[in-house]
């Protein structure tokens, strides 16, 4: 049987048809749906969404030892987060086979950063898989699972925005049942004491010895040699890249099992052909090896450093020369920014939050981040998953140092952010006797990355029903005196909640609680709010008068008309939040009940 398939979907397909009994990942783009579509495997696979990425790579490392082939998936920075057991995990071994998947972002278009997560595989001295197609998407991650078996390691797999989302032809196959292996219980291999883990390193160096055997005789790395003395060295989507760029007008070495590195194969290709060039996106991680075994090599000093290594920018690194394209006036590009939906329950915190002179504002990652453009222009930092709450303590101890200080710091962030890891950061305020302000946007889901569950939804991955957990408690139990929950649509309530919350010496807590404009809604959710988002603004013409503060709110729905200099809403986008209306000096805005 074959598909059409993205990356994602055949890593999942992978993942089914080897056997695997439980999944685990936190969302994050561009890796988000590999367990989106694990968990439609639902009666072979348990698949869930942890709290953060370490609790992912924990919790599929204990269903690794207790005997079932496992996987945890991420996007680059997220192994981050699940760094610690990743390093110890690499000495103790498997019992069930286990890939971590990594997900890197060349070119950064969701992200913070640009890390290459192949340095993960060298440092923690495991075997790694780079797929360039949906095909060897699917069928390497099978092999995966063999090679973390045989070798007794984790295995990390990784991808690239390319390939997660583009699509190819997958031939799909039967799933293969491995059943779960026993338990044994061996306190010599899984308990990581400094005694045990001493004798656990030196197998680490023997392991990597034997995957380097493995890494020059694997089907996953092999040449093309073609009627041309130049050759490219090339990994993962590059390989695709290169393809078109140069076709069979040079050699190639392909390379799919990426670490260790296959030194004979590379000296091989090396005695082929006079010139090499390396094409890899990120860190010179393969022109580095290559260049070690004392190869001459033309990598990181011809093409960029940084940013997807697309066909366009290839050709033009070695010929000079771009593919034929329009020329297209940039100067009459209209800049189409990203912004917050219509009826997004952030915009009225951060209208309010922007006009508030001497306050800091400590960002997370989530939609929310957009409060930093205009026209909120309230966010003033923001480092990386969960930190704007300690950030913000951090900020706040020191201004409190300087004489006569008035700053106040307010951290921001959304509800699953909070159980990610932003948790820590309250509990450092609270500890530390902290009085900065803390904002948990709850907009009930998890919506940056396209609306996945999480502690507080109430809802598994897999759909069922379980125990929503509540931030109003959490922060509760964790002693804060000063607790607020408001509805963000209500500018007098976001307000009121501002002017309370700076007045106190204290540590305060405000939890903003509406759904996302975009989210499907439960039972529940029509309940408690009253079926929100069903009615629709409507501006009076005779009574606007044309002053532009209802744009100001930043919201899609709003226009002005330059003929007759009014504003103008967009039924079609409105829904009905009222923001606009608040903000009107006339009450030209009014809602249309259904």
């Amino acid at each position: 049987m074959k598909k059409l398939m993205t990356g994602n979907e055949a890593v999942a397909r992978g993942a089914y048809e080897a056997g695997v009994k439980f999944a685990s990942a936190y969302p994050g783009t561009p890796s988000t749906e590999i367990l989106e579509n694990i968990a439609l495997y639902k009666e072979d696979i348990k698949a869930e969404w942890a709290p953060n990425e370490k609790v992912a790579v924990e919790s599929a490392a204990g269903a690794s030892i207790a005997g079932a082939r496992t996987v945890a998936s991420m996007k680059h920075v997220g192994l981050n987060v699940a760094a610690d057991p990743l390093f110890t995990i690499a000495y103790t071994g498997v019992n069930g086979g286990f890939v971590i998947i990594t997900a890197d972002e060349p070119g950064q278009h969701s992200s913070q950063n640009e890390q290459d997560n192949r340095n993960y595989a060298k440092s923690a001295k495991i075997p790694m898989l780079e797929p360039s197609d949906s095909q060897e998407a699917k069928d390497m991650i099978k092999k995966a699972f063999e090679i973390s078996e045989k070798y007794d390691t984790p295995v990390l797999y990784r991808l690239t925005t390319r390939l997660c989302h583009s699509k190819s032809i997958v031939e799909c196959n039967e799933r293969k049942e491995v059943g779960i292996k026993e338990y044994v219980k061996d306190a010599n291999k899984y308990v990581t004491v400094p005694a045990v883990s001493r004798k656990l390193r030196v197998k680490v160096e023997e392991r990597l010895k034997k995957l380097t055997d493995y890494s020059n005789t694997t089907e996953f790395n092999y040449m093309e040699i073609n009627n041309s003395k130049v050759g490219v060295i090339v990994s993962g989507m590059c390989f695709n890249f290169a393809k078109e760029v140069f076709k069979e007008n040079v050699s190639y070495l392909k390379l799919g099992f990426t670490f260790p590195m296959p030194d004979e194969k590379i000296k091989e290709f090396s005695s082929e052909v006079d010139k090499i060039y390396i094409i890899e996106e990120n860190d010179g991680f393969i022109e580095e090896h290559v260049k070690s075994l004392s190869i001459e090599c033309y990598g990181k000093n011809t093409f960029p450093p940084y940013g997807e290594m697309t066909p366009d920018i290839i050709r033009e690194a070695v010929t000079g020369k771009t593919f034929e394209h329009l020329d297209i006036n940039e100067e009459l590009l209209i800049p189409r920014p990203p912004t917050f939906c219509p009826g997004c329950p952030h915009r009225g915190l951060f209208y309010e939050l922007g006009k508030r002179k001497d306050v800091v504002v400590t960002g997370d990652i989530g939609c929310y981040t957009l409060g930093f453009s205009a026209p909120y222009n309230s966010m003033d930092c923001c480092v990386c998953m969960g930190a704007s709450l300690g950030s913000g303590h951090g900020a706040q101890q020191v201004f409190n140092m300087v004489e006569g200080n008035k700053k106040r710091v307010v951290g921001v962030l959304g509800d699953s952010t909070f159980f990610h890891t932003g948790i820590n950061g309250l509990f450092d305020v609270i500890y530390n006797k902290g009085n900065s302000i803390s904002i948990i946007l709850d907009n009930r889901i998890t919506g940056m990355t396209g609306h996945q569950q999480n502690p507080g939804s109430g809802y598994t991955l897999q759909g069922e029903k379980t125990t929503e957990i509540s931030i109003e408690e959490i922060v509760k139990a964790c002693k804060v005196k000063n607790v607020r929950v408001i509805n963000p649509n209500k500018l007098s309530e976001v307000n009121d909640a501002l002017d309370w919350a700076l007045s106190n010496k204290e540590a305060s807590v405000i939890i903003t609680r509406w759904p996302c404009a975009l989210k499907k809604f439960s039972p529940q959710d029509i309940e408690e709010f009253n079926n929100p988002f069903k009615d629709r603004c409507t501006i009076v013409e005779d009574l606007c008068i044309g002053c532009k503060k209802c744009t100001k709110t930043g919201c899609p729905a709003i226009s002005y008309n330059k003929e007759n200099k009014k504003a103008i809403t967009d039924k079609n986008q409105c829904l009905g939040c009222e923001v606009c209306a608040q903000v009107c000096p006339k009450e030209a805005i009014i809602k249309e009940v259904k």
